[in-house]
């Protein structure tokens, strides 16, 4: 039994999520293969290579890969993953994008977002909104899965020895094309990574006030973040999220300043080692979910916690 797992990369670095996708391919059991395609890629697959568990890294270096287009990158994937009993990348927005595309072209239902390995047809995943964990079997010949990357360690970056082999095959389907990316540079840690994370909601009242939580998550070290609502009034950009809908994070501290503590909010971030919660409504429903608990207007007791350190 041979497992595939989806490496995400910007050409020259593996993603964080990448590790936590092998480390789940490996409780499956059986020969990790690490296939990175994208253009200009060689520092990418030495770096594959490297990580333990791998035994070979698939290498598909060609243009039509470069930006990793899903109707590109998911041809290639249907293609290779005949060949594995299972199929696995991590569940983030380009996992998301590809893996359904795979498991359309290979017939086959697609496990998403699994969080627990049970055996190797047999995994965990949350449901609404992650308020029950489902035990889900699956049939089919083929695997494909997506993993949420904070229910799995990272593997170890280096220790590895694995073979690298190019791949030849080509898929172009011609229907996108790439146009041009915005990034947000920062430096902050990126925020699904940071062991620390400090989010504001709609309590924050405009834009402008997320200066004070900045000021804060600078000196703990920490990256900043946001609710949905916090991110649909305009306050903040939207990859700024953390939920359900936004990126899913599980810091060893997390500040909810001003959140009130939706469902789709908890859906993101209740996995955090430690929850601190500020906010003046003494029943906002973040509170059954935090470890510490602060009611008070954030205006007074951020600043002061903030002198503090």
């Amino acid at each position: 039994m041979a497992i595939l797992v989806i490496a995400e990369h910007d050409n020259s670095t593996l993603k964080g999520a990448t590790l936590n996708a092998v480390t789940a391919a490996s409780q499956v059991g059986g020969e990790l293969h690490l296939l990175v395609a994208g253009e200009g890629c060689g520092a990418a697959a030495e770096a594959a290579a490297q990580v333990a568990g791998v035994s070979k890294v698939l290498v598909a270096d060609n243009a039509a890969y470069a930006h990793q287009l899903a109707e590109n990158l998911s041809k290639l994937v249907a293609e290779l993953g005949k060949d594995y009993s299972h199929v696995i990348a991590p569940a983030t927005t380009t996992g998301k994008n590809v893996m359904p595309r795979v498991a359309a072209l290979l017939d086959v239902a697609q496990l998403s977002d699994i969080t627990a390995v049970e055996s190797d047809n047999t995994f965990q995943r949350p449901i609404y909104a992650g308020n029950a964990i489902a035990t889900v079997e699956s049939l089919d010949p083929i695997k494909v899965i997506t993993v949420r990357g904070t229910a799995f360690d990272a593997a170890a970056e280096t220790g590895g020895s694995a073979s690298v082999e190019a791949v030849a095959a080509v898929h172009d389907a011609g229907i996108s094309a790439f146009v041009g990316e915005e990034v947000a540079q920062s430096d902050r840690p990126e925020l699904t990574s940071a062991k620390v994370v400090v989010s504001g909601g709609r309590g924050m009242g405009n834009g402008e006030n997320f200066a004070i939580l900045e000021k804060l998550a600078d000196k703990l070290g920490a990256a900043v973040g946001a609710s949905r609502a916090a991110v649909d009034a305009g306050f903040v950009p939207n990859d700024m999220q953390v939920g359900q809908t936004g990126k899913i994070v599980a810091p060893e501290l997390y500040i909810a300043v001003g959140i009130s503590g939706a469902i789709q909010h908890l859906a993101g971030m209740k996995d955090s080692k430690v929850i601190v919660a500020i906010n003046k409504d003494e029943e906002a429903p973040i509170f059954q979910v935090a470890d510490y608990s602060l009611v008070a207007d954030l205006f007074e007791a951020v600043p002061e916690l903030d002198a503090k350190l």
